[in-house]
Parts: structure tokens; C-alpha cells; sequence
């Protein structure tokens, strides 16, 4: 004998109430709440405490929070200037190779063996431009007011009606890159005389 689950109704209900759908406690006059009484509604002791904590640990998070956003902001700005130190370093090192080759083009062309129009003379124009790509600059010449900062005196020549340190020649060319000095420049100071 099969039993039919699906029509069975439990003990003492009315089938016809639970057919049409009606709610039994429809119709009574039970007090609806509104969203402007629940807002207003006065809070318990229990729900004020709970929300004092939740507030204290939101307080907490959002400090902790702005803490991290500042720590982050702090180690990037600190990994970004010291990426560009590493690279004005590494640049330095390649420019500090070139300054010996740079000071045998200056030779060569002094004593007149860079000739207009010949090949080391091409191979020469093109290393100085690297080398200013690279942001290599030169310092230091004749008739330039003399600068322990920038310049290192070789020889002093007592010069009369001279009457500040003034630079008569120099002997190695000073190099900058940037601000960065790599090496000074070597020259001859005209002093003034006793």
C-alpha cells in the first residue's frame, strides 16, 4: 500500500487555509514597524556597547590602515631615489672609463692629430657624443676665476697686477656628471704677486 506524502496534511491544520495561500496572523491588527521607528528607536544597553566596540576597531583598522598607505608610500619613494642613485652610479663607472680616452682625444687634437674629415677624428666625435648622451660635462678653463671647490691647483704662479686667483692653463679637464663631480681640474693658478 502506497502512502500519498504530497496530500497529507499534519494534525490540526486546515488544508483549505494553507491552499489558498492566507496568512493566519493577516488581518489582525498586530503593530507594523517602520523604518523610521526602527531609526528611532532607542538602543539597549548591550547594542550601545557593541557599537562602541565596533567603532573603537574600525577606528583601529582605518589607523592601521593609513599607517600601511604611509609605510608603502615611504618605501617607494625611498626604492625610486635609490634605483636612480644605482643608476647615476652605474653611469658614473662607464664615465669614469671614458675620461682616460677622452683625455687622449684632447692630446691628440692639441697637438694637431685630429684632422678635419680623417677617421680617428670621426671615431672621436662620436665618443664625445656619447659621452655627452651620458651627461658628461667638461670644467675648467683658462681665464676662469680659480676654485678650490672645483679646481686643484698643480702650480702657483706669482703674477703681478693680478688681483685674484685666475686659472692660466689647464692641464687635465674637470668632469661633471650631473651634479656629480668625477674628477677636478688640474690648472695652473695665476696668484698675485707680493
Amino acid at each position: 500500500m502506497a502512502k500519498d506524502f504530497e496530500n497529507e496534511v499534519p494534525a490540526g491544520e486546515d488544508p483549505e487555509a494553507n491552499a489558498s495561500g492566507s496568512d493566519p496572523q493577516e488581518g489582525t491588527d498586530a503593530d507594523e514597524l517602520t523604518v523610521d521607528d526602527i531609526l528611532g528607536a532607542a538602543q539597549n544597553a548591550d547594542a550601545a556597547a557593541e557599537d562602541a566596540v565596533l567603532a573603537d576597531l574600525e577606528s583601529a583598522l582605518l589607523t592601521d590602515l593609513k599607517r600601511l598607505q604611509a609605510e608603502y608610500a615611504n618605501y617607494r619613494r625611498r626604492t625610486e631615489e635609490q634605483r636612480e642613485v644605482e643608476i647615476e652610479r652605474a653611469q658614473g663607472a662607464v664615465a669614469k672609463g671614458l675620461l682616460p680616452v677622452l683625455d687622449d682625444l684632447d692630446r691628440a687634437e692639441k697637438h694637431g692629430d685630429l684632422e678635419a674629415g680623417s677617421a680617428f677624428a670621426a671615431i672621436a666625435e662620436k665618443l664625445r657624443g656619447v659621452a655627452e648622451r651620458i651627461g658628461l660635462t667638461t670644467y675648467g678653463e683658462a681665464g676662469e676665476v680659480f676654485d678650490p671647490q672645483q679646481h686643484e691647483a698643480i702650480f702657483q704662479v706669482p703674477t703681478p697686477g693680478a688681483t685674484e686667483q685666475t686659472i692660466i692653463e689647464v692641464v687635465e679637464i674637470g668632469y661633471r656628471l650631473g651634479s656629480v663631480e668625477l674628477r677636478p681640474a688640474k690648472v695652473v693658478v695665476a696668484v698675485p704677486a707680493d
